[in-house]
């Protein structure tokens, strides 16, 4: 092997587009990229997702025909990668290993125990995962992390920005190298997911998605952003595994000027916030980030969770979140809000059970903005507001965001024919008007497993409890 090589280690920025770390790497006469499988993301850890998986693997078959087409190839391994990437360090004679640098604590764990188990290579983790190079850098003016989201944004708008990189021309990647190839869910260990989502993975389907978003939906964003059919630019998926640089999306988008623009910088920059949230305040990966609500008790999860988990809740917009979710591995923001409200402020379950539900269904599934979004509907997180202002009344938000049903007709086809004014509040229907619309409460659509005027009073009482006001 020639002695200038170089490793570049992908895990969740799988693009060649605007990727410092490639970029660095193809600058070595050899460059041999690789993904490690380890089971202990995949298969044995808190948050496995077969679905999620099964898109990544299409986003990593993608990745390995942009490297084929510059004279690179994919290389996977199996393992942990403090063993199998100081192996193939030692194998291919590097002298570099790169790779973009994560916020997650565990992640952050395992690179720096990878790095510290390198015998005579260098490791260098360089910024791609964000907008900012380093989220957890901004700080006030005192020093401190930000745990409001408002004042972070302001700052964030302010921060120089790196210009957006170029894919490398050439990737050498030395060809007796044992590349392998990629496996299936099953050799994985994880079984077939009940449905293959609606996304088609990879760097080219993210560019066409944004394209699209950039050039029919910016503009409307802001006044339309809330709507849970066509309000959002469905690049989620794609920002999580890295197929889309998220500078280059904020470079384009601060560009296109306009509220539009604005408010959609505002959904990057909480994406960067969360990332520098988890940096600094590790523990939220399990604990309430506000300490006196660790003292609230949660409901026993019993039939109500699966009630909720498979969309029979008896309220149309959260019953329709939840089938989209199942269907589609994705759900829109505001419903995502309005579900995960009804879990914790209606049937009072413990936020930690939505996270684990949206991190096996989600495509987008994210430790920082999951966590993040979880703990902010909670009223348990950074971003604090009275409790009470975060409790979303299921029905108002249906007859505010989705006024003409589109949205919940499309994922509850049982209550198609439901008369609009009695679409928010089937059970109120009739018997007359049940046998006109052919779905009878409790027969073809479940009536309502809890009364909210009711729960909700419940919810202020338990809050109020703990948070001594």
């Amino acid at each position: 092997m020639a002695a200038d090589a170089s490793v570049i280690w992908f895990r969740r920025d799988l693009r060649v587009r605007d990727h410092p770390a490639l970029v660095a790497a193809a600058a070595h006469e050899r460059c041999v990229p690789v993904f490690v499988f380890d089971p202990r993301l995949l298969t044995t850890g808190r948050f496995p997702s077969a679905i999620r998986t099964q898109f990544m693997l299409g986003c990593l078959a993608e990745l390995d025909r942009a490297l084929r087409e510059r004279g690179g190839r994919l290389v996977v391994r199996f393992g942990r990668p403090e063993e199998e990437i100081p192996r193939l360090c030692a194998e291919v004679g590097a002298s570099d290993l790169y790779f973009t640098a994560d916020v997650a604590p565990w992640a952050r764990g395992r690179d720096q125990r990878v790095v510290e188990t390198l015998d005579g290579v260098r490791g260098h983790g360089l910024p791609g995962a964000c907008v900012v190079d380093d989220p957890a850098a901004i700080r006030t003016r005192a020093g401190a992390p930000y745990a409001v989201f408002s004042p972070f944004a302001r700052t964030w708008r302010t921060v120089p920005r790196r210009a957006p990189l170029d894919a490398p021309p050439e990737v050498r990647t030395p060809a007796d190298v044992e590349a392998g190839e990629l496996p299936s869910l099953e050799e994985l260990g994880l079984p077939e997911p009940p449905s293959r989502g609606t996304f088609a993975p990879g760097e080219d389907a993210a560019r066409a998605q944004a394209t699209a978003f950039l050039r029919t939906g910016l503009a409307h964003y802001a006044d339309r952003r809330d709507a849970p059919k066509g309000g959002s630019s469905r690049l989620s998926p794609y920002l999580r595994w890295g197929c889309l640089s998220a500078l280059k999306l904020d470079v384009r988008v601060a560009e296109a000027s306009g509220p539009g623009a604005d408010e959609y910088r505002t959904e990057l920059a909480w994406r960067d916030f969360y990332a520098a949230v988890l940096v600094h305040f590790p523990h939220v990966t399990r604990l309430e980030y506000i300490e006196r609500f660790r003292e609230l008790e949660w409901a026993d999860p019993t039939e109500h969770l699966d009630a909720w988990t498979e969309g029979r809740t008896g309220y149309p917009l959260v019953d329709a979140g939840m089938r989209q979710l199942a269907h589609e591995g994705w759900m829109h923001n505001r419903v995502r809000m309005v579900v995960g409200s009804f879990l914790t402020k209606d049937l009072h379950l413990d936020w930690r059970e939505g996270e684990r539900i949206f991190m096996e269904r989600l495509l987008d599934g994210d430790m920082a903005a999951n966590n993040g979004g979880w703990q902010w509907i909670a009223s348990t997180g950074t971003d604090p507001k009275p409790y009470f202002q975060r409790l979303f009344n299921p029905v108002t938000q249906q007859e505010k965001f989705d006024a003409d049903g589109e949205y919940v007709r499309r994922w509850c086809p049982e209550l198609a024919r439901v008369p609009a004014e009695k679409l928010s509040r089937p059970w109120t229907m009739s018997v007359e008007e049940q046998e006109s619309a052919g779905c009878r409460i409790g027969v073809d659509y479940p009536p309502p497993i809890v009364d909210h005027a009711q729960e909700r009073r419940r919810a202020v009482e338990r809050y109020r409890a703990v948070a001594g006001r």
